[in-house]
């Protein structure tokens, strides 16, 4: 083929890609392919040039295939765009002749995590074509070459990106539009890295801006941020190292919950957050009502349409009441032991990077820690020796230490960080008067079979007990407390119809979170945060 047939080749090519992009792809103008002069590439160059131009792109919807003459200099082709592509270019957008046809397979789309996550490092994947999606964290431009740190959330590390000034889409960086924050698809090949920090890093062939960010407004800047800063922009604070290992750990010590609980044989239900009953006296937080007319909003309601008693207090008889599960106190113990070893044990194994990250820059030794909950003995104790151990303690506490008082986080963290060497601690057999009416009464007639399971720099984690099962107990308890049990008839009903010994516990998620990365301050191990004055998010 003569130059001037390839080049009338390339022109129809050329014309038949620029029209179906200007028909479907209105967001991005095609300004100019170019060719410029350079050698024709090794058989290597030359797959891996087809790899790319014939692979699957979001930005093209047929591959865009350039003839050339086998007798000429293979030319180099590069694309301009007059403006950034919105999301929907990127997206493939099916021709009008497709319409009314089945949905597209879904499919998982591929991850940082799944190209630098496995054993290999990457190792087994060189040579792949790959497309990426995620945000920038840093972008270094340098004479010949620049470098693009690239994160999508899948994992702590960076996927680096080296592009070359004749890749497509150089331009967007010589525009200034690949900025920190901003969010980007590059496609190219998996190579080996000449750099320390990875073993691979993908050699850019194509790169599309598909959102800009401001980096004179973007507020993750490079320098250190404070806590209390990020909780502001609580929103995007998951970009940064320490929140992006938070939420993963967070996100994977949730998995873990529901595996470990659905290989128990438990079945998952959704029980109320709002209820009628003081169990633990936990009632004077807040108080819902559903005594307010709905017919009137709440800044609009008269005093004297909420209905009242006839010595004129409110009538609190129309509200709301519901409660759970199987087992005695030493089955609820052990129950609880095997759950915080198994997700423990399933962080330390699949959240490596996030815990070595936790382990350098938030809570040095926290791994060795983790590794002792699930390795060693959990330690078992009645409340009464407990207090006999505080007493002895050579130490002054804020809070006094008495029979018949509740253990405050200060002795709870004394016991399992210095009395036993930051192994958890079980404490059973608490006095009746402290704990909630529904907690089986021992046979001494002053404790009931409840348990506090206590982890270092946290305190209580779990908290649980056998439930009274026993109808005339349970109705003389009620009495005790002058509990009303016409509000309890629900309750009562269990008991009194197939009544069988049950017991349950309940965990502080987010202390568990607290617990297993080491970030002090529980607001932070919650992903947007409830504080009095602050629900912004």
């Amino acid at each position: 083929m003569t130059g001037a047939a390839a080049a009338a080749n390339a022109a129809a090519s050329l014309a038949l890609a620029s029209s179906s992009l200007t028909r479907h792809r209105s967001a991005a103008r095609l300004l100019l392919l170019c060719r410029t002069g350079n050698p024709r590439p090794t058989a290597r160059q030359s797959r891996t040039a087809d790899t790319i131009l014939r692979g699957p792109s979001p930005l093209f919807h047929r591959p865009l295939v350039l003839a050339r003459s086998p007798d000429l200099p293979a030319p180099r082709w590069r694309l301009f765009c007059n403006r950034t592509l919105s999301a929907d270019a990127v997206a493939c957008e099916k021709p009008a002749a497709e319409a009314g046809k089945r949905i597209r397979e879904f499919r998982k789309r591929l991850r940082i995590v799944d190209v630098k996550g496995g054993p290999d490092e990457g190792m087994d994947r060189l040579g792949q074509a790959l497309a990426i999606r995620g945000w920038v964290r840093t972008c270094r431009v340098q004479s010949s070459v620049t470098f693009i740190e690239l994160n999508d959330g899948s994992c702590l590390s960076n996927l680096q990106c080296v592009m070359n000034i004749d890749a497509e889409g150089y331009d967007q960086v010589e525009s200034g539009a690949v900025t920190t924050g901003a969010s980007v698809l590059v496609e190219g090949i998996v190579v080996s890295s000449q750099g320390s920090k990875q073993k691979v890093e993908l050699k850019v062939a194509r790169l599309v801006t598909i959102g800009k960010s401001d980096p004179l407004t973007y507020p993750i800047q490079k320098k250190r941020a404070t806590r209390e800063f990020l909780r502001t922009i609580a929103h995007l604070r998951p970009r940064t190292n320490t929140f992006g290992a938070v939420t993963r750990v967070r996100n994977t010590l949730a998995y873990a919950t529901h595996k470990f609980f659905q290989e128990n044989g438990f079945v998952w239900i959704s029980s109320p957050i709002i209820t009628a009953s003081d169990c633990e006296g936990a009632g004077e937080q807040f108080c819902v009502t559903t005594l307010i007319p709905n017919t009137r909003e709440g800044t609009d309601c008269l005093v004297n349409t909420i209905p009242t008693s006839k010595d004129g207090k409110i009538d609190w008889s129309q509200m709301i009441e519901p409660e759970l599960a199987f087992a005695d106190l030493n089955d609820d113990m052990a129950c609880a032991t095997a759950y915080l070893q198994y997700v423990v044990k399933y962080i330390l194994e699949n959240c490596k990077e996030d815990m070595d990250f936790f382990n350098t820059w938030i809570e040095k030794g926290i791994i060795n820690r983790l590794n002792d909950v699930v390795e060693k003995d959990f330690v078992q104790l009645t409340y009464s020796d407990a207090v006999e151990l505080l007493l002895g303690a050579k130490k002054k506490f804020e809070f006094p230490v008495k029979w018949g008082l509740d253990l405050q986080s200060e002795h709870e963290r004394y016991i399992t960080e210095v009395a036993f060497a930051g192994r958890p601690v079980i404490i059973r057999d608490y006095p009746k008067e402290i704990k909630a009416f529904y907690m089986r009464q021992n046979d001494d007639g002053k404790t009931v079979a409840a348990m506090d399971l206590l982890v270092p720099r946290v305190g209580e984690l779990i908290g649980g007990s056998q439930r009274e099962e026993r109808l005339e107990y349970l109705g003389s308890r009620l009495e005790e407390l002058n509990l009303n049990k016409d509000s309890y008839w629900w309750y009562l009903d269990l008991r009194r119809f197939g009544s069988v010994p049950h017991a349950g516990f309940g965990l502080g998620f987010e202390r568990l979170v607290q617990f297993a990365t080491g970030i002090e301050n529980i607001r932070d191990a919650i992903p947007f945060p409830r504080a009095p004055g602050s629900a912004d998010f």
